[in-house]
């Protein structure tokens, strides 16, 4: 046959489903079992003598010699009924079942009564009419069938219309569960300090996320997250941030539902990318933080510094705004304002005000292969909190070199970098340098500076498609130098973060992922033990 046999169903709903049958869909494969199973079913009766089958062509395909495949061949021809496979030519050498004949002829029927209702029945032959009659009395039961799953297709579909939740809303949702405990003869304690014991319980708890995302334009998207859950940060037990989980909370909520995140992303131009956080804005969801295997919390590194480069966390939590011009090229550059007190209209906070981060990224991206950003961020933070320069990362000297109440400026300078080797092996890492003011309190005067740095190893599809096997290493942030080390002898010696796990795909919605990490020289001091944070995370995604 010539390819114009597939020309697509114009007509009816019926006939774009009778398409659906040809493509070897799910629905044409279902009917067609059906047809198998009950000329299996009818031979093992003729065998047993039970029952004989009165119409051996029920149960037999349509041969490209047969005369119905020939007639059908050309009104397919004269009428350009019906479009092919998604190669636009039909399968000749190929026989078809009785329910994809069924399909084309119910196309040809419909196009044949198009020409009728439009008064172009002059270009259908008496002899055409003919074959149809014959044909149509030959298959009327394959077309009936089809028919009648049609009908109970489109009546399913307009119900699933009828009550669907929105017609421009997602709900995605995530869910894990996560057992983890820390082990250690003493808990981290700043330098000088008595030893104290390290009491952990084995604790098994959980965080459930549920996204809603809308779309108005089709190039837009609106984001509203629900989130609950009960995981508290093991620092209290361990004595340092740098055992944090990067899923945990750190109080937790008590499986309370909140809303923590709000924003809206859309395309001022092909070459323009605006998202506006109203609330929760994260810079690390904002721009390409280059760790693809491990910068999700739920998907990702087990712990909090593993996920990726402090850097991303300034800011975190605020209001603001994010502009991404070319982000679709190999070169492409971010810029971002994020305020964590946009919302408080007293004195020294709001929009403007209050803690607040300026943030820029440039991004060479020339392959899949290879990638490196290079990063800025000032960070504002006020002295009416303690200060947590880099969000439960690093050291407790590091996140407020200055003590409590002190009014801080920051500037933070990054490189971060992926380099795909093969599809099966990555490599990642990031380093950062910040310099630290204290404007107000009693070190106001005095600076910091600060290090920190790390590499990621994935090993994809290890064990199984989907699968990756991870190593990080590195060393969190810690307090280098600075006029602050004049008064604090604090940061004297290196903490080193390793971890290692193993993401298992169970299925597309399933993944767990045990592992350990281990903190050498807990808060860069090397008279603290060495602490373990064993975990299996179980993430669900629906």
């Amino acid at each position: 046959m010539t390819k114009r046999f597939w020309n697509l169903f114009k007509v009816s709903p019926v006939v774009v489903a009778a398409t659906f049958f040809i493509a070897n869909s799910a629905l044409a494969a279902e009917v067609n079992e059906q047809v198998t199973n009950v000329a299996q079913l009818s031979e093992a009766q003729e065998s047993n003598s039970m029952s004989q089958v009165t119409s051996v062509s029920q149960f037999s395909d349509v041969q490209p010699t047969d005369w119905a495949f020939q007639a059908l061949q050309s009104l397919v021809e004269r009428y350009g009924c019906i479009a092919g496979y998604p190669n636009s030519t039909y399968r000749g050498n190929r026989a078809l079942t009785r329910y994809e004949f069924a399909a084309g002829l119910n196309a040809c029927l419909d196009r044949v009564n198009e020409l009728i209702a439009t008064a172009t029945a002059d270009l259908v032959s008496k002899q055409d009419l003919a074959t149809l009659q014959r044909l149509q009395e030959e298959f009327s039961a394959e077309l009936a069938t089809l028919r009648g799953r049609v009908d109970a297709l489109e009546a399913r579909t307009s119900e699933l219309e009828a009550n669907q939740f929105s017609t421009t809303t997602k709900l995605v949702g995530e869910a894990i569960f996560a057992a983890s405990d820390v082990f250690g003869d003493n808990r981290a304690v700043p330098a000088g300090a008595p030893a104290q014991d390290l009491d952990s319980n084995t604790t098994f708890s959980d965080r459930v996320r549920l996204n809603l995302f809308s779309s108005f334009t089709g190039k837009d998207q609106l984001q509203i997250r629900l989130n609950a859950g009960n995981i508290v940060s093991n620092a209290g037990v361990s004595g340092t941030n740098m055992t944090r989980l990067g899923f945990d909370g750190v109080t937790g909520t008590g499986n309370s539902v909140v809303i923590d995140k709000i924003n809206y992303a859309f395309a001022f131009s092909k070459a323009v990318r605006v998202k506006v956080d109203a609330s929760g804005g994260e810079l690390y969801e904002n721009v390409n933080t280059f760790n693809p295997d491990f910068a999700s919390s739920a998907r990702g590194a087990l712990s909090r510094y593993g996920r990726f480069s402090p850097i991303y966390r300034q800011g975190q939590g605020g209001a603001g705004l994010t502009v991404t011009f070319n982000p679709n090229g190999p070169i492409s550059l971010t810029g971002a304002y994020l305020a964590r007190t946009a919302n408080d209209p007293t004195v020294n906070n709001g929009l403007l005000n209050g803690d607040n981060a300026i943030f820029g990224q440039l991004s060479f991206q020339p392959s899949k292969a290879f990638n490196i950003g290079l990063t800025y961020a000032r960070t504002y933070q006020g002295d009416t909190v303690v200060n947590n320069l880099f969000q439960g990362t690093g050291s407790t000297f590091a996140n407020n070199p200055f003590g409590a109440n002190t009014r801080t400026e920051s500037n933070n300078y990054g490189v971060e970098g992926t380099f795909q080797i093969s599809s099966k092996l990555a490599i990642s890492g990031w380093g950062g340098y910040t310099t630290i003011d204290a404007r107000t309190g009693v070190n106001a005067g005095r600076d910091a500076d600060v290090w920190y740095w790390a590499g990621a190893l994935a090993l994809r599809d290890f064990g199984g498609e989907g699968n990756v096997l991870g190593v990080i290493f590195g060393q969190p942030p810690r307090v280098t130098g600075g006029s602050i080390k004049e008064v604090n002898d604090l940061d004297t010696d290196t903490s080193y973060h390793l971890e290692g796990l193993y993401k298992y795909k169970v299925s597309n919605n399933i993944q767990v992922t045990p592992g350990v990490l281990v903190i050498f020289n807990p808060e860069h001091n090397d008279a603290n033990d060495t602490e373990y944070v064993g975990t299996l995370r179980t993430t669900f995604t629906f």
